[in-house]
């Protein structure tokens, strides 16, 4: 029952949540958070009023509805269940409209009639009901609203959001804000590029001024967003794409080296991707595009890339790059999801070769080998190896078995065609 016992099951007290969004939802291609329904909360308590009982019980079948994905009785229980905000009376108030907040959605999400007015009203009576969950309910609602086209509501809720004040700002409050505005201007750069690809055949027609405008909004608070240290993905890859059409060459590539190389922000492979992907589509010199997988390298060693950065150490004509290339490829084959990729086994016979020019060409493989001897032959190079690729992929085989006692040549490797008979071991 997709886990609802474990969910649904016992928890401690709710406290202010950082997982916000319909971004778990399956109907419209997420899944929803579930809500944490504590059984003890159906549990008769001491002095409690006829109101309480009543709340209580309707809880109570609420939870038994959901947890039998009885989805039309748990909406007709739900439709009683919201007075619950009206009682001043219970201590966990906070936590009570956390549970309403999430049963609510999950009801809705899961109902076969559920329309976006009953999301709209629900969302906006718990935005009106406290102030602790407002900024996450206006963004989980923006999400929503983002997940069915309705992408200028979607950014009216969060530009409402982005303005709304109450009391002396928290710590949390003002990262939430700062989350909020970010989003605002990922929905910007989305509208953009909805009316980019309406107006395809003059970008810069006088028509297009909205265009323009959600380009100069959008820019000046990514700008600002991208400054502070995080994981920014998707909004430098909005922001770049953006500065790339204005034809802001200088921008984009200083945006891009910040984010790299930036040592307040923490490691992240996909920074230094980005940086390359943009620096080759620009026509950037080898030299410039090699400095970036050299650190792509350190970061992940089996990454796709680094058949790119072996490529681009072929081309030269120094004899260490040569070298480096077959310890970049030694390394992608290191791991299991390589083992079997023809163009890593043929980049590394092509390294071989041009190895095999210099006088020292066996010194240096024996070196890189030397602390894979003991593992790389039960990794690539047994019976069942040459049996399975000699019947999925004979070219493999053949590129492997020209390689086999040049990497391993002290071992008895039983990488042989001699060991095969149509497919199978002998």
């Amino acid at each position: 029952m997709d886990d609802l016992d474990r969910e649904l099951g016992p928890h401690g007290p709710v406290e202010d949540y950082n997982d916000f969004s319909d971004d778990n939802v399956s109907k419209g291609g997420t899944n929803l958070k579930r809500p944490n329904v504590n059984p003890a909360m159906c549990k008769e308590t001491p002095r409690e009023t006829g109101f309480h009982r009543s709340t209580r019980i309707c809880l109570e079948q609420i939870r038994e509805a959901v947890l039998h994905h009885k989805w039309q009785e748990a909406a007709e229980y739900m439709a009683c269940y919201p007075q619950l905000l009206e009682d001043t009376c219970l201590p966990p108030a906070q936590q009570n409209k956390e549970l309403l907040w999430r049963i609510s959605t999950n009801i809705l999400h899961h109902h076969p009639n559920s329309t976006m007015e009953d999301y709209n009203n629900i969302y906006e009576r718990m935005k009106h009901s406290g102030v602790r969950h407002h900024l996450m309910i206006c963004l989980e609602h923006s999400f929503h609203l983002l997940l069915h086209g309705q992408n200028e509501d979607a950014k009216w809720q969060l530009s409402s959001a982005e303005s709304w004040r109450h009391g002396k700002e928290s710590a949390a409050q003002h990262q939430r804000a700062e989350l909020i505005s970010a989003y605002r201007s990922l929905l910007d750069y989305v509208i953009w590029c909805d009316k980019r690809f309406s107006n395809s055949d003059n970008y810069f027609d006088s028509d297009n001024q909205g265009m323009h405008d959600h380009f100069r909004q959008a820019s000046l608070n990514l700008k600002e967003i991208l400054k502070k240290p995080g994981v920014w993905d998707p909004f430098i890859l909005s922001y770049v794409d953006m500065l790339e059409l204005y034809d802001d060459h200088e921008e984009a590539l200083k945006v891009l080296n910040d984010y790299a190389y930036n040592n307040n922000f923490p490691p992240n492979p996909n920074a230094h991707v980005y940086l390359y992907q943009y620096l080759k589509r620009h026509d950037a010199s080898e030299k410039n595009l090699m400095r970036v997988l050299k650190v792509l390298h350190v970061l992940v060693p089996s990454h796709e890339l680094m058949l790119d950065y072996s490529a681009l150490l072929l081309n030269s004509e120094n004899k260490t790059d040569i070298q480096k290339a077959l310890g970049i490829i030694l390394d992608m084959l290191d791991f299991t999801c390589w083992r079997t990729n023809m163009d890593v086994w043929k980049c590394l016979k092509t390294v071989i070769q041009r190895l095999e020019i210099q006088e020292d060409w066996e010194n240096v493989v024996c070196e890189k080998m030397a602390l894979r001897e003991d593992w790389w032959p039960a990794l690539h190079f047994t019976s069942f190896h040459a049996s399975k690729d000699l019947e999925e992929n004979p070219e493999l085989w053949k590129v492997k078995a020209s390689l086999a006692k040049i990497l391993c040549p002290k071992q008895a490797l039983k990488y042989t065609a001699d060991r095969v008979t149509n497919g199978k071991r002998t």
